[in-house]
């Protein structure tokens, strides 16, 4: 209840920030639905068109200038396109995006200047297009000609229209202490399963670390971890289906319980969960510390991969991809996220946003040289570029194992997407009371799969 009072709250003060912006900006239509504003109506063909008057559009992020080298890449854009100036609001300078999220809520409704916005991740993207604070971009995308599932390696699509272009491909992966593995006499996988995973995770455990660490899920975020299995395969990969039914009767969601129960309870081989909370342990700490020898994580690492002021780096790195779930299974398959660049529904410049974020997803990912983009124009040597490019900025690329990183990012794909419900939050939040409750034992397996069929099917009639 709770949770569904924010949810109106936030969505009443958006509606009044829009209706404030609506009467200091003047009449304005949406693009959706056949009426265009007059900027619009000056599209170019092949690019989206940009305004003939010099403005400036209001960029919001989570990302800070260390992850997403900003400077250049703005200043690129606006040598591009002169007639448009990007003014970046960094939300969070440490990348909290949650905090980033907390504080655009409030930007929008104080009903300041929106143009850009850049969510991180499907739940927030599709929560806030429920909110109306995202402008559908259909119309722009087929004036430029092109197919958002063919162009990029995720399709962003959310009941039917497009809202936001993506940006990096960061599929997830298993960051490796080599040095660990060769101590244990363990080569690096370049094909395993989760059963490999375990037993690996069993013999690079010792009394002074553990053989890893998985941070989540926390605070109904960090779901990934909550779909070890569920992710290893081509569809189906969520907690809600295609055809809006649940999933928690899929037998690899029980085997993700089963992974984590038997890795921190019996084989005591991943960080106790009541240690990650109270402790306030995090991903990167643990790994370049060398308090766990394996992390699964997206690869949004690439960047520190050969350590950083912050985390120096003092063993050898290698790259294992996503586990299996059968030897005899496709592999690749693995959680991908991105940034989901969309133009905010009460910009004035909605065309200037949609030329910027389509300049950013393409052409501004090669500039920007922080990530694997998503965008399916990139070639095989720009790729390899790209990669040298990000460990050459780190402290000791040649730690490295540079070879195992292209190997495992090149093979990576992503399953297919199944365009989020605007209450995934909420279900997210059961998942982790749930699973809290299977680890802290006051539940076993069977009762925690129970529950969350039951109370996620609430969640589904009620939003019907």
């Amino acid at each position: 209840m709770a949770r569904r009072k924010w949810l109106l709250t936030v969505c009443l003060f958006c509606l009044v920030g829009v209706f404030l912006v609506g009467c200091n900006s003047g009449e304005e239509e949406d693009v959706a639905g056949g009426e265009q504003t007059q900027e619009s109506g000056d599209q170019e063909a092949g690019n989206g068109g940009h305004e003939k008057e010099e403005v400036t559009i209001k960029f919001h992020t989570h990302g800070n200038e260390t992850s997403y080298n900003w400077k250049e890449t703005l200043a690129a854009f606006e040598e591009a396109y002169p007639d448009i100036n990007v003014d970046l609001v960094i939300l969070s300078e440490k990348g909290d995006t949650q905090e980033a999220l907390q504080k655009l809520d409030l930007e929008a409704a104080s009903g300041a200047q929106l143009d850009v916005l850049m969510f991180s991740d499907p739940a927030s993207y599709a929560e806030r297009v429920g909110l109306g604070m995202v402008a559908p971009i259909d119309d722009f995308i087929e004036a430029d000609g092109f197919d958002v599932g063919e162009e990029y390696k995720v399709d962003t699509i959310l009941d039917g229209s497009y809202y936001a272009l993506p940006g990096k491909f960061n599929p997830w992966y298993v960051l490796l202490n080599k040095d660990h593995l060769d101590e244990a006499g363990l080569e690096v996988p370049q094909d395993w399963t989760w059963d490999d995973f375990i037993a690996y995770a069993k013999a690079l455990t010792t009394e002074d670390r553990h053989g890893t660490f998985f941070h989540g899920p926390q605070n109904g975020g960090w779901m990934e971890y909550m779909k070890l299995a569920l992710a290893g395969k081509p569809e189906n990969t969520e907690f809600v289906k295609e055809d809006g039914t649940s999933n928690f009767d899929d037998p690899l969601f029980r085997k993700t319980l089963e992974i984590r129960v038997k890795m921190e309870k019996e084989d005591q081989s991943a960080t106790p969960y009541t240690d990650i909370l109270s402790q306030k342990l995090h991903y990167r700490t643990q790994f370049f510390n060398e308090d766990a020898s394996m992390i699964l994580i997206g690869s949004w690492m690439n960047t520190e991969l050969g350590g950083t002021d912050q985390f120096p780096l003092d063993f050898h790195v290698a790259v294992a991809p996503y586990p299996k779930n059968d030897a005899a299974d496709e592999g690749g398959f693995a959680p991908v996220t991105t940034d989901y660049m969309a133009v905010a529904k009460s910009s004035a410049h909605k065309e200037a946003a949609y030329t910027f974020i389509r300049w950013y997803t393409t052409e501004g990912q090669l500039v920007q040289g922080r990530n694997v983009p998503s965008w399916n124009g990139v070639t095989e040597d720009e790729f390899a570029a790209i990669i040298e490019g990000i460990l050459a900025e780190t402290e000791e690329p040649e730690k490295v194992d540079i070879d195992s990183l292209i190997r495992v990012l090149t093979n990576a794909k992503s399953s297919k997407i199944i365009p989020p419900v605007s209450y995934q939050a909420e279900i997210y939040n059961v998942v982790n009371e749930e699973y809290e409750k299977l680890i802290y034992d006051q539940q076993n397996i069977e009762e925690t799969i129970a529950a969350l069929q039951e109370r996620v099917q609430e969640i589904i009639d009620s939003n019907q």
